[in-house]
């Protein structure tokens, strides 16, 4: 498992990076927040009671069949693969919506029964006992509709679970590059607005289509029943401007929701933005700049819901008055049959509601199809980004990487984050096991991709990378990870306890484990001063303890995992004197007897070094120990000279 939470300062864990652990029960103890890394401040003393009762009346839960693997999930996402995963739920409210569709049409038709053999013949037994068949049907109608809802309802709830996880299992094994290119709020409308839109179709638009198609199909049979001549006079007025009416729309909402969606995937990403900056926004006075920026991000949504609220506007009442002009057509025609004897006044009656009854559903089709077309738009997004190719796949038939001793290889390495723009161009480097390299070298010029090509956060574009003899590209990510550690130059820490974040690289690690860690590290003074020791609370992204702590904690957590190599960029770069001591002294304890590589501008790390390497242009330009580099009078003698230039004027 991966231990740099963050990789390198970035976003997520990377690839092959596990979850933090599960969501704790309201009733967990200590035992769950050790398992789930989420904060729990307690149950309300008034509270528990209640709590233990619930608790006690929960079934067992069988383990969670979700399991994370490198390989993506390679069925396309279509609103049917949702439905299917579930078939005897899909069955249960397919029957129901059926049923509920046929018992919705018994209405005119007990009326004019009523009308005609009980009204007009005077017949009151009959009159009573339709009467009461229309109570029946009603009754009957209601349990369906609350089957239906029931069962949609579950499988709308288990279909976008289904999804979320999917969803997010994808985003754990797409690579660095994809988090680099891709803004993260528009990776969290994938998450939420989309999936909701989703939702909102399955859980009741989709058995609504049903049944508005079922009734309009069971009454086209019962117009042509009662008179073929009238209905195919009636329906030959009102279809065929309906029909384009309706092709117009599908074209029209198609663009209208597809900019909807991008719309409000730019207002989340300006959100999350700002919120993550705010800081800076507030330090640099720029809060009306930002106010501003959002108000153009919210202005281009709601021009986009304007658009689609156009469109809306001449599909909705376009399709009502062609529904109208049916009706009064419908009454002119038929009332002339009924005057020359060839219609009952019933049978009129029930053609005239069977028709209303027709064009109801068109109404109710409107929404359920700008639903859909909000859905489609999602499904659409939800498809490119499950269709996102990892930038570093794990093969089908990768192997284990064995225990390593820690060997490192760059062998003709050639690499760019841009095609046309190398960073590393034909590097070749041999790492002894347990040897520790410092990279030094001017700001960009390398040195923390040739550390992220090492941990495999980026394959190389030419060339290959190994560890003892084993190509990083033959061996799966997960026992790869289990064996490199990183720490970030910006450590990034979950909310949770200490305990939870020292520990995230193993959850099941011991607590002598992590106390070994702690003491290792330089961590106990931390720890003793805390409320709850181990089991305090970090605020979100560590907020709660300095710059320093956050360091430790990083390198704790390294320990814990107890890799064979280990890579640090710039680890102390941001720290004071004082917290750069601590540091140091625990990154010793780290480094014994684990191959290392240090990235650093500040070269009293790089001293100590027991090989030390100058990137630049591309490339290693020397590379040798701390004294043969200063004799040598090179590159590293030149910016050696310049730090301690500056260290002693400082």
């Amino acid at each position: 498992m991966s231990m740099f939470g963050g990789g390198f300062g970035g976003p997520g864990g990377g690839p092959g990076t596990g979850p933090i652990g599960g969501m704790g029960g309201v009733g967990a103890g200590r035992r769950d927040r050790q398992q789930s890394g989420t904060p729990f401040a307690g149950i309300p003393p008034e509270l528990a009671a209640g709590v233990a009762r619930l608790e006690s009346s929960e079934p067992a839960e069988a383990a969670p069949r979700d399991q994370f693997r490198q390989q993506p999930d390679p069925r396309k996402l279509t609103l049917w693969s949702l439905l299917a995963n579930r078939p005897a739920v899909l069955t249960t409210a397919a029957i129901a919506v059926l049923v509920e569709a046929l018992l919705l049409q018994a209405g005119p038709l007990l009326v004019q029964i009523g009308i005609d053999h009980g009204i007009v013949a005077r017949n009151v037994p009959v009159l009573v006992a339709a009467a009461v068949a229309f109570v029946a049907a009603v009754g009957f109608t209601a349990v369906a509709s609350g089957v239906r809802i029931r069962q949609s309802g579950r499988l709308a709830a288990y279909a976008t679970r289904d999804l979320r996880v999917r969803v997010f299992s994808h985003l754990q094994r797409l690579s660095l590059d994809f988090y680099t290119r891709e803004k993260a709020g528009v990776t969290m409308t994938r998450m939420t607005s989309d999936v909701e839109a989703l939702q909102q179709l399955l859980q009741d638009g989709f058995a609504q289509f049903l049944i508005q198609g079922l009734t309009m199909i069971v009454v086209t049979a019962v117009l042509v029943h009662y008179d073929a001549e009238l209905a195919a006079i009636t329906l030959l007025l009102v279809l065929p401007p309906l029909a384009g009416l309706s092709i117009w729309f599908r074209n029209a909402a198609d663009q209208g929701y597809n900019r909807q969606r991008d719309a409000i995937a730019a207002l989340f990403s300006h959100l999350s933005e700002s919120l993550y900056g705010v800081r800076v926004i507030t330090a640099h006075n720029q809060r009306r700049r930002s106010v501003v920026a959002h108000r153009e991000v919210v202005g281009a949504y709601r021009d986009a819901n304007d658009h689609t609220g156009r469109i809306n506007a001449v599909y909705g009442p376009g399709s009502s008055v062609i529904g109208l002009l049916g009706l009064a057509a419908l009454l002119g025609i038929g009332g002339r049959k009924v005057l020359h004897g060839e219609l009952t006044i019933g049978e009129l009656t029930a053609f005239v509601l069977y028709l209303n009854a027709f064009f109801q559903p068109v109404q109710q089709l409107v929404q359920l199809y700008t639903n859909y077309q909000q859905a489609r738009a999602a499904l659409g997004k939800l498809r490119g980004l499950l269709g996102t190719a990892a930038g570093v796949p794990e093969k089908v038939d990768a192997l284990e990487l064995p225990p390593a001793s820690g060997g490192i290889e760059l062998r003709e390495v050639f690499f760019g984050y841009e095609p046309d723009r190398p960073v590393l161009r034909d590097v070749t480097l041999r790492i002894a096991p347990g040897e520790t390299i410092a990279c030094v070298g001017p700001t960009g010029a390398g040195k923390s991709t040739l550390a992220k090509l090492v941990a495999r956060l980026y394959d190389p574009d030419r060339g290959a990378v190994l560890i003892d003899g084993h190509d990083l590209r033959e061996v799966t990510l997960d026992s790869l990870h289990r064996q490199v550690g990183v720490v970030p130059q910006e450590p990034f820490l979950f909310a949770g306890t200490l305990r939870d974040n020292i520990a995230f690289a193993r959850p099941d690690a011991s607590d002598d484990e992590v106390g070994t860690a702690v003491d290792a590290v330089g961590l106990r003074d931390l720890v003793d001063r805390s409320p709850d020791g181990l089991d305090t609370i970090l605020h979100e992204r560590g907020q709660s303890v300095s710059s320093g702590e956050r360091q430790l904690i990083a390198l704790a957590r390294v320990f814990v995992a107890a890799p064979r190599v280990v890579v640090l960029d710039e680890a102390t770069s941001s720290l004071d004197l004082r917290s750069e001591l601590r540091v140091e002294a625990a990154v010793q304890q780290l480094l014994e007897g684990r191959t290392a590589i240090l990235v650093a501008h500040r070269l009293s790390t790089a001293r100590r070094a027991d090989r030390v390497i100058v990137v630049d242009d591309g490339g290693i330009l020397e590379a040798g120990t701390h004294d043969e580099l200063i004799t040598a009078g090179g590159r590293y003698a030149a910016m050696y000279s310049t730090w301690e230039s500056h260290a002693t004027h400082g």
